[in-house]
């Protein structure tokens, strides 16, 4: 329980939520990461430029925060390659699923779609499954 921290998981899940307001609104987009990356690679020239800043911003703010919170430390403690895979995997799996826990879990869950629940309980079953398999069997 030392990394619990309550106060930065809800401001980060209220700028989370009105990030996604924000986009809806504005551009009648969903913010969905693996729709969102996966739209780069479509043929729509004329839907590229929005994508494009939206990841930007998530780098950048990702910057900024290990920028003046110097106690922010990142590690990995895997073989690089097996990350990579799991990446590739994963993006795999999310244009598979017509979707990722950002789209299903934030925006379907917010508009009670049925499709969505089910998705994030099937992508938060097999997330417990995966970490106790990692931390009891290897």
């Amino acid at each position: 329980m030392d990394n619990f921290t309550p106060f930065s998981a809800i401001v980060g899940g209220v700028l989370i939520g009105l990030s996604i307001c924000i986009l809806l609104f504005f551009n009648h987009k969903l913010a969905g990461i693996s729709s969102v990356i996966g739209g780069l690679f479509k043929f729509n020239f004329d839907d590229k430029l929005w994508r494009i800043f939206f990841l930007f911003g998530m780098i950048l703010g990702a910057l900024i925060w290990f920028e003046f919170n110097e106690s922010s430390i990142v590690t990995f403690d895997s073989n690089p390659w097996i990350i990579l895979a799991g990446g590739l995997l994963t993006g795999f799996g999310t244009q598979l699923g017509s979707g990722c826990t950002s789209g299903h879990g934030v925006y379907g869950i917010a508009k009670f779609s049925i499709r969505s629940i089910v998705a994030t309980f099937i992508f938060l079953f097999f997330g417990m499954l995966t970490v106790f398999i990692q931390r009891n069997l290897f």
